[in-house]
């Protein structure tokens, strides 16, 4: 890679791509906006002497550049990247380096919500099959920094979102999947149209031997079938399927050909919810199309305890239940946290406000929540939205400790009290793993 190359981010993935850059030989040099990064420490990490500009970006130097590469949060519509597309520099985001720059077969998962859980129940069955294995991508491990361990025979389980599918090129699975897809990030990409061709992208290099597993439930990847080269697998929580996996009676039945086999009772999961059902489905067909035997995938699937702030069991205190959802960061995510409830629930939403609607949100309480504790950004706007929808159990308070303590006081027992905020964490907390943090030291100091 004998390239001029910056890296666009100084984040986690942002120096992996620049360890990537060094160790295979291009010439480097960073930029962040943040003014209050320390030169001294990012230099540290590099064998070699880079140039790193903060703060204002410098425009100057784009004509020396042959290639750019972007981490995940830096919009692809911003002046200077335009202007570098305009000059002819390469741009392309983290993912697509570590992928020109490893070996091996991968296994890519995309959609809304459920990436993470299906992302990590695929990377334990494939654990149990072989010990060459990567789990990477947006689940905070950034492919940039394993791809030179990469060979041949390894697989690479990599969960991959909406903003790194916006700067592959190359980047091509052997199997990919697509869960689900609704509204979400339209701050970033504007329009519906642009999310879904995101998410599409991830198949755009498969072709026929290749496998893209699809949720036969979901009206955006019904309409987007058509456009996936590779082969179609099916899963379905709501039908009985012809061919793929589906969920009947309380089993989980896959059929393939002629073949029919019970993945598992789905009482015997330590998982709640539908949703999770789907995300199970998921995960062993991508499995299954990775030529993982049958035995192992059901092994591993009724061994796993789900995933930290994703319906998450905290504890029971004087008979109430409690669960951290702070993953959910979405009003669809937060629907099936709401879902998965086998008790009346108090509730604790709000947060950052990410143009989303909330209506479809209070509409799927069902009679199951008893109140709802509001806060953040976007507590007045979902209090108006539970108004007009004729649903008026809510309370507004003004921290988030006060609001988990609050709830702790108004479950009775026989209840539960969740933390499923359809916002994301911004504003409040760095991110949705602190908040969820932050639910359980509270929630453990309840007694």
């Amino acid at each position: 890679m004998n390239k001029n190359v910056l890296v666009y981010g100084l984040g986690k993935s942002g120096i992996g791509a620049g360890k990537l850059v060094e160790n295979h030989g291009g010439n480097l040099r960073f930029y962040d906006s943040n003014n209050g990064l320390i030169r001294e420490k990012i230099q540290e990490e590099f064998q070699k002497e880079v140039l790193i500009y903060l703060g204002e970006f410098p425009r100057e130097i784009i004509g020396e550049l042959d290639m750019a590469i972007l981490s995940p949060g830096v919009p692809t519509d911003l002046p200077e990247i335009l202007e570098m597309k305009e000059k002819g520099v390469e741009i392309i985001g983290e993912i697509e380096l570590a992928y020109r720059c490893g070996q091996g077969k991968i296994l890519a998962i995309t959609g809304t919500n459920g990436k993470t859980t299906t992302t990590t129940l695929l990377g334990e069955i494939v654990e149990r099959y072989t010990k060459n294995f990567f789990v990477v991508g947006n689940i905070g491990n950034p492919y940039t920094l394993v791809a030179d361990q990469t060979t041949k025979d390894s697989i690479i389980v990599a969960e991959i979102s909406s903003f790194q599918l916006e700067t592959i090129d190359r980047f091509r699975p052997q199997v990919s999947a697509i869960l689900n897809i609704t509204p979400d990030h339209l701050n970033r990409h504007h329009t519906m149209e642009a999310y879904v061709d995101a998410k599409v992208s991830i198949t755009k290099n498969q072709d026929g031997q290749e496998f893209c597993v699809l949720n036969k439930e979901d009206p955006y990847t019904q309409e987007i079938e058509k456009r996936i080269p590779a082969k179609k697998v099916y899963f379905s929580s709501k039908r009985v399927l012809d061919q793929g996996m589906y969920l009947k009676d309380k089993k989980i039945i896959c059929k393939m050909d002629e073949d029919i086999k019970v993945l598992c009772n789905t009482a015997d999961l330590h998982i709640l919810g539908d949703h999770n059902m789907e995300n199970v489905m998921a995960a062993s067909l991508i499995a299954i199309a990775a030529g993982i035997p049958f035995d192992i995938i059901k092994e591993s699937v009724l061994s796993f305890k789900g995933v930290a702030h994703r319906i998450e069991y905290i504890k029971e205190v004087k008979g109430v239940k409690y669960y951290n959802d702070s993953k959910g960061t979405n009003p669809d995510a937060a629907i099936k946290g709401i879902q998965a409830m086998e008790r009346r629930t108090v509730l604790i939403g709000g947060g950052y406000d990410k143009d989303s609607s909330y209506t479809e949100w209070i509409e799927s309480f069902d009679g199951k929540v008893k109140m709802l504790i509001l806060i953040g950004d976007t507590k007045e706007k979902i209090a108006q939205t539970a108004k007009k929808a004729g649903f008026l159990d809510y309370t507004l308070v003004d921290t988030f400790e006060e609001a988990v303590l609050l709830a702790s006081e108004i479950a009775n027992p026989g209840e539960a009290v969740l933390l499923s905020p359809a916002c994301a964490s911004w504003g409040m907390f760095p991110n949705y793993e602190v908040r969820g943090d932050k639910f359980k030291e509270i929630v453990n100091s309840i007694s």
